[in-house]
Parts: structure tokens; C-alpha cells; sequence
């Protein structure tokens, strides 16, 4: 969530920030109206990263594995939800949005152009992108080696806005423009289609955070929670330019961060207790986006189409 200034101590959150996370992530605007609705088939093709792939969530898909690509990823419930007659799930962990229009490299394989999947007959989009632009596995590492020493400052926050610039939120201001790109380039090759911009769960709690369950310094929660919500805010604004629905499941999940407890948290913390990836939702968390994005085409359980 750049670069580094101190030395990273081989300890287990250095490796499991560094090689998991890293290897997962590479890492208010108004929404546009609910859609009409008519019944007839569905062409569903979803895009973007690994809060959409969803990694390590059972069962995952080989095409390519480096992927991390779930069949119980949101996607893919939602597709479920929708009854859709075709679904191309192109979503990959640590995509950023050069990877829409160019190759991603992964583990055992490369990930096509993601817009590949996008053709004139396409009826639906969702795209979840921009925290790996923004850096999100390199925050995680960063700001978990500095909590190591300092686990009650705001070492992360010092580090950022350093001379009276908020790196980080410089980095929100500059993904817009690609992501404003994106979301005009969807339009041009699926011009029927209805297009979601689906934001992120939330990952922290609004104060305190849980030390070491997830290793940010106290002092540095109030700031990541504060960015993380610059993040969506910024995708809201997008989605509203470029006529496309926003879907915010920041908002939907206060009390369900990293710091609760196993069934009530919808995304997992650095050593998991479900079946998902450290910093990453896990399947409620899956099931609750599936859910607000169905609610926001209308909540139809059949198959649908959606016309403009």
C-alpha cells in the first residue's frame, strides 16, 4: 500500500510481508443510477486485482495459478447470484491497471491483456483496481518492520508525509488519471455494457489497530485507515466521471477489519485463521461484496440483462 530506508531483519512478519504479500499484491462521489432490467442471458467478464481474484480462497484456478484466482472470489458468486450465461474471470492478484492492457508476469504463467476478455457482446463488467498502483504490498512490508520498534508511534505516518507531503495520498491522486483511462477504455470495447467499480473492504479498525495480529504501530492506524479511505473516495469519483456504478464496501464493513474475531472479520490479518491470504478478504468477505454488488444491479437473483 516505496521505497525503503531501513534494513528488513529476517524475523517471520518480514517474510510472510515480504514473499506473501508481496507475491499477492506485486502491491465520496455519487454513484451513477441502479440499472433497468430485462430478462435475457448475460455476458459477465471480471477484471482486476487480487481483493477480486481472491487468493488462497478454495478452490483456486490454475489458468494461470499465479493468478490466485478463487472460484468462491466474488466474481464468481456473483456470477452465481446473476444465473449469468457467460463468465470470464481475468482478475489477477498483484494486477495493476497497466496490466488491463498488457501482459501481467506471475508464478508458473503471465496473465493476458485483462481488456482481452472485454468484446461488443460483453453485458457486464465489474473491475476492482488501484491499491497495487498505489503500492499496497510495499506499505504492508514498510509499515510492519517499522511497528517492530516502535509499536506505539506513528513511524509509517512520519515516513510518508515527510516534508509536509503525503506521499501516499499523491500516489491516490495520480492512479486516478489510469483509472479514469481505464474505465473509458471498458466503455469503448464493451459499449453495452454496464460497468461496476467495485472499491475495498476495509482493513483496519478507525483507531488502535491490533499489534501484532497485524503489525501497524498504533499511531499509524488512524493514517493507513484514513488512506485506504482517500482510495475508495477517489474510485467513487471515478466510477461517477465515467459512467459507471461504484460499489463501497469500506463502508458496509465497520467492525469486520483485520482486528476481530474469526467469523466476524471479512479480511484475513498477517497469519490467517480461514483459508485466504494474510491481508486479504476471506470468503464472508467474498460473500458480503457479491451481495452489494448484486444489490447495486438491482438485487436480481435471475438471469438478467442490463440495459442502459
Amino acid at each position: 500500500m516505496s521505497g525503503r530506508s531501513v534494513r528488513r531483519p529476517l524475523t517471520l512478519l518480514s517474510l510472510l510481508s515480504a514473499a506473501l504479500v508481496a507475491v499477492l499484491t506485486g502491491t465520496p462521489g455519487t454513484a451513477a443510477a441502479a440499472p433497468t432490467t430485462t430478462t435475457t442471458a448475460l455476458d459477465y467478464v471480471a477484471l482486476g486485482d487480487s481483493f477480486a481474484s481472491g487468493p488462497l480462497i478454495p478452490v483456486q484456478r490454475t489458468d494461470p495459478l499465479g493468478c490466485l484466482r478463487s472460484t468462491k472470489n466474488y466474481p464468481s458468486l456473483v456470477a452465481d447470484r446473476l444465473d449469468v450465461a457467460s463468465f470470464t474471470d481475468v482478475s489477477c492478484g498483484g494486477a495493476q491497471t497497466p496490466h488491463l492492457t498488457e501482459p501481467q508476469s506471475v508464478l508458473f504463467g503471465s496473465n493476458p491483456p485483462q481488456f482481452d476478455a472485454l468484446t461488443a457482446g460483453t453485458d457486464l463488467v465489474t473491475l476492482t483496481i488501484g491499491g497495487n498502483d498505489i503500492g499496497f504490498g510495499d506499505i504492508i512490508s514498510t509499515c510492519g518492520t517499522a511497528s517492530l520498534t516502535n509499536p506505539f508511534g506513528a513511524p509509517c505516518t512520519e515516513r510518508y508525509t515527510a516534508d509536509g507531503v503525503d506521499q501516499l495520498r499523491a500516489r491516490i491522486g495520480q492512479t486516478a488519471a489510469k483509472v479514469s483511462t481505464a474505465l473509458a477504455t471498458i466503455h469503448q470495447r464493451a459499449p453495452h455494457a454496464t460497468v461496476v467499480l467495485v472499491g475495498y473492504l476495509r482493513i483496519l479498525p478507525p483507531t488502535g489497530g491490533c499489534w501484532p495480529v497485524l503489525p501497524v504501530s498504533a499511531g499509524d492506524v488512524p493514517y493507513l485507515d484514513g488512506v485506504q479511505q482517500a482510495l475508495n473516495r477517489m474510485l467513487a469519483e471515478q466510477a461517477a466521471a465515467n459512467g459507471a456504478l461504484f460499489v463501497d464496501p469500506y463502508q458496509a464493513s465497520l467492525g469486520h477489519d483485520v482486528c476481530q474475531l474469526p467469523g466476524v472479520k471479512w479480511v484475513e490479518a498477517l497469519l490467517p485463521t480461514s483459508l485466504a491470504a494474510p491481508v486479504h478478504p476471506n470468503l464472508a468477505g467474498m460473500h458480503v461484496v457479491a451481495e452489494l454488488v448484486t444489490d447495486a444491479l438491482g438485487g436480481t437473483p435471475d438471469r438478467t440483462a442490463l440495459s442502459e
